[in-house]
C-alpha cells in the first residue's frame, strides 16, 4: 500500500508540474503548442524516471494528453485556427506508423521464437561448454556469448534472460553459492557486455530504433545494418577487451574443483537433438543476418522489410516456427506501445518547435554553438551519461533526448560536420547502462538474482563508463572522421 501511495503522490507531482508549465507565461520565441508539448514531456520524463506507473500505462496517458493539449492549441501557421483533437491524435500516434516500430515488433517476434524453441539457450550452452572452467575463460565465454546472441536476439532483456540461468548453473556446478565471487563475476560481466553490444549492433536494442526513427523522419535517410556495424562495432570490440581486463582484476574467485567437469556439456545433451523448428529458425536467423549485413550492397531491401518477411515465414503453417497464438502470449506488447509512443512524443516536440526552444535555452545557452566539435561532443556525452542515472529505460531516454539533439544540430546548419553523425554518437552514449543496476532492464534482471550488490556493480561501472567516454571522444577525433561519420 505504501508503494502504491508513493506512486500516486509522484503521479500528482508530475501532473502539477505539467500544469505549472502550461500556466507559465508563453515566451515570444516558443509557440503555444510547443509549450504544451514540453509540458507533456516533463510529465512523461517524471513518470519514466520514477516508474510511478508502468511504461505501457504511461504511454496511454501521454497519447491522451498530447491529443487534448495539442488539439486545443493554435496552429503555428495560423494562430486563429486550432489543431483539433482529431489531427492532434494523429500526431500523438504518428510513431505507430514508423518503420522503426515495425522493426522492433518483428524483433520481439524473433525473440519469442528463440524462447519457444530454446535455440538461444542451446547457442549459449554450446559456446560456454567449449571455453573451459577457468574464471578468465568463463569471462571470455560470457562476453562472446553476449556478442553472438546480440546478432540473433534483438532484445537485451531476452539475452540476459538466456544467460542468467546458465551462469547460475555454472556456479552451482562448482558447488558455490549464488553470493560467491564467481557468481558476481559472471553476472556483472554478462549484463555489462550486453550493454556494450547494444551499441555495436543496430538491431540489438530498441533504443537504437528510436534514434533511427527520428533520423528517418527528420533527414529522410536510413542507416543500414552494415553501416551501423562499421561505425559502432570497433568501439564495442575495444570495450569488450576493457571489460575483460576490468572484471578479471576486479573479482578473483578461488574455485574448487568442479564437481561435474562436463556440467555444461551435460546440460547441452539434456536438450536432446536439435528440433526441426530450431533448424528452421537457424536458417531464418542466419538469412536475416546475411540480408542485414549486405543491405544496400548486394540487395535493395531495408532492415525492416527483411524483418517483416522473416516474421511472415516464421508464422507460415508447416514451414514456420510459431503460431499467432504464441505471438500473442510471448510478445511484450506493452514494450511496443511504449516504443511507438516515445517516437510520437519526440516527433511532436520537433514539429511543434518545443525541442528547438528547449535546445536553444539549454545547450545553446551554454555556448555549445561556439565550441569546437570535440568539446561539443564531450559536453553532450557527459550530460547524456548524467541524466541516464535517472532513467530506467534507454528507450525512454532516447525518446526524450534525441529530439533535443536533432533540434540543436538543425539550429547550427550549415555545419562543418555530418549532423546525423553527431545524433548517432549521442545514441551510442544513451546505451551506456554501466553505472547502476536501475539503468537498464537487463541489469535489474541480473541484480534480482542476489549475486552482486550495487557497490559491486559500481566498481565495474565507473571504470567502464570513464573508458567508454574517453573512447567516444577518441573515436570522434579520429576513426569516425576518417570513415565519414562526422
Amino acid at each position: 500500500m505504501k508503494i502504491k501511495r508513493k506512486n500516486f503522490i509522484i503521479l500528482l507531482i508530475a501532473t502539477a508540474i505539467m500544469f505549472i508549465i502550461l500556466l507559465l507565461p508563453n515566451p515570444d520565441t516558443l509557440p503555444v503548442v510547443g509549450q504544451r508539448a514540453l509540458a507533456v514531456l516533463a510529465f512523461a520524463v517524471i513518470l519514466w524516471m520514477t516508474e510511478a506507473v508502468s511504461y505501457p500505462v504511461s504511454a496511454v496517458m501521454i497519447v491522451t494528453l498530447l491529443a487534448l493539449f495539442i488539439g486545443m492549441s493554435p496552429t503555428i501557421e495560423d494562430p486563429s485556427v486550432t489543431y483539433g483533437t482529431s489531427n492532434a491524435l494523429s500526431m500523438a500516434i504518428g510513431g505507430f506508423s514508423s518503420t522503426a516500430v515495425l522493426l522492433v515488433g518483428g524483433a520481439l517476434v524473433l525473440a519469442a521464437a528463440m524462447e519457444l524453441t530454446g535455440l538461444h539457450r542451446r547457442i549459449a550452452l554450446y559456446i560456454l561448454s567449449k571455453v573451459g572452467t577457468k574464471p578468465s575463460r568463463l569471462v571470455i565465454g560470457t562476453i562472446f556469448v553476449s556478442f553472438v546472441l546480440a546478432l540473433f536476439v534483438p532484445s537485451a532483456t531476452a539475452r540476459a534472460g538466456t544467460l542468467v540461468p546458465i551462469l547460475l548453473g555454472i556456479v552451482a556446478a562448482f558447488g558455490l553459492a549464488k553470493e560467491s565471487k564467481l557468481a558476481s563475476l559472471l553476472m556483472i560481466t554478462a549484463v555489462q557486455s550486453i550493454s556494450i553490444w547494444n551499441i555495436g549492433i543496430k538491431t540489438a536494442a530498441a533504443q537504437n530504433m528510436v534514434a533511427l526513427g527520428f533520423i528517418e523522419a527528420e533527414y529522410g535517410m536510413d542507416i543500414t545494418w552494415a553501416e551501423w556495424f562499421l561505425y559502432a562495432a570497433p568501439w564495442s570490440v575495444i570495450m569488450s577487451f576493457v571489460l575483460y581486463f576490468v572484471m578479471t582484476r576486479l573479482i578473483k574467485p578461488d574455485l574448487p574443483d568442479i564437481a561435474e567437469e562436463n556440467s555444461l556439456q551435460k546440460q547441452l545433451e539434456e536438450l536432446g537433438e536439435m528440433s526441426g523448428k530450431e533448424k528452421r529458425l537457424i536458417i531464418i536467423a542466419v538469412a536475416l543476418l546475411v540480408f542485414w549485413s549486405t543491405e544496400g550492397i548486394l540487395h535493395p531491401f531495408d532492415s525492416t522489410t527483411v524483418m517483416i518477411a522473416a516474421v511472415a515465414v516464421m508464422l507460415t503453417p508447416i514451414v514456420g516456427i510459431l503460431s499467432w497464438k504464441d505471438v500473442q502470449q510471448k510478445v511484450p506488447w506493452g514494450t511496443l506501445i511504449v516504443f511507438a509512443t516515445g517516437v510520437s512524443l519526440g516527433t511532436v516536440l520537433l514539429e511543434t518547435e518545443g525541442a528547438s526552444w528547449l535546445s536553444a535555452n539549454s545547450f545553446e545557452a551554454m555556448g555549445i554553438h561556439t565550441m569546437p566539435l570535440l568539446v561539443m561532443i564531450a559536453v553532450l556525452a557527459a550530460f547524456n551519461i548524467l541524466i541516464h542515472l535517472g532513467f530506467a529505460s534507454a528507450t525512454s531516454l532516447a525518446a526524450a533526448f534525441i529530439p533535443i539533439v536533432i533540434a540543436l544540430v538543425e539550429s547550427m546548419e550549415p555545419t562543418t560536420f555530418n549532423a546525423i553523425g553527431l545524433v548517432l554518437i549521442m545514441q551510442f552514449v544513451i546505451s551506456f547502462g554501466f553505472l547502476l543496476p536501475v539503468n537498464a532492464p537487463q541489469n535489474m534482471l541480473a541484480y534480482g538474482t542476489g549475486t552482486f550488490t550495487v557497490k559491486d556493480f559500481l566498481k565495474s561501472g565507473i571504470p567502464l563508463t570513464i573508458v567508454g567516454y574517453i573512447l567516444i571522444l577518441l573515436f570522434s577525433a579520429t576513426y569516425w572522421q576518417w570513415i565519414g561519420l562526422l
